[in-house]
């Protein structure tokens, strides 16, 4: 049987939320996010290893909420680095295994849908990656200076998590210095000549990212299966 990974990255510290408590610790019907996002993972495969990448501010209070929501799981927790890149990595360490798929998340995506991520971890472990994307609905504009161009939005798609990648190809991958043109961890495998995968993610995968998304949130959990 495959061995499924999942690095879930909660390295934020609540600057864009304005919230003296980071986004992925914020509650949603009394339940952190973070554990929302956790219980995705493990409704589709229980058996799923669980690595969490926190700003060390955070490590102890992650501990807290792992040994109370998940007392029987054995969930990894390691410190974040000052990057996404770098938190990251330092999760990849902790993975022994060459072989097998390893999905890489957002702690602040909490509504992924569960046959999304059943997709991304099937298509990766035939085609070696696969990442989520929606169509955009909105007319774009090309923006530089004081000069703005309308672009087709066709062209264009809505990059999600979690992304998902055999684990030999990523750890290799991850071996590259940091540039800050690695904004996600597609960039950074694409950096090494591998071609990139795109498939369907879905719309209430959104990032919990400022104040407003919190309404949202709240509007979606009551609906979320």
């Amino acid at each position: 049987m495959r061995k499924d990974f999942v690095i879930i990255v909660a390295g934020g510290t609540g600057t864009r939320m304005r919230n003296e408590t980071p986004k992925q610790f914020m509650e949603i019907n009394r339940i952190p996010i973070i554990v929302l996002c956790i219980n995705k993972f493990l409704k589709y495969k229980p058996t799923i290893n669980i690595i969490i990448a926190v700003h060390p501010a955070y490590k102890k209070e992650l501990t807290v909420i792992c040994k109370k929501h998940f007392p029987k799981k054995q969930i990894q927790i390691t410190t974040g680095g000052d990057t996404r890149y770098q938190s990251v990595k330092n999760a990849l360490a902790l993975i022994p295994e060459n072989n097998g798929v390893v999905g890489i998340h957002d702690a602040a995506r909490p509504f992924v849908a569960i046959d999304v991520i059943k997709n991304c971890f099937s298509v990766a472990s035939k085609k070696g990656n696969a990442i989520p994307s929606i169509t955009l609905f909105e007319s774009v504009r090309k923006a530089s200076n004081e000069k703005n161009k309308a672009v087709d939005r066709n062209k264009y798609k809505i990059i999600q998590t979690p992304q998902c990648f055999n684990i030999k190809l990523i750890k290799k991958a991850f071996t590259k210095d940091y540039t800050p043109a690695f904004t996600d961890d597609a960039t950074v495998l694409e950096s090494i000549g591998e071609k990139i995968n795109l498939v369907q993610g879905n719309y209430e995968n959104i990032k919990i990212t400022n104040p407003n998304d919190m309404i949202i949130a709240k509007a979606y959990v009551s609906h979320d299966k």
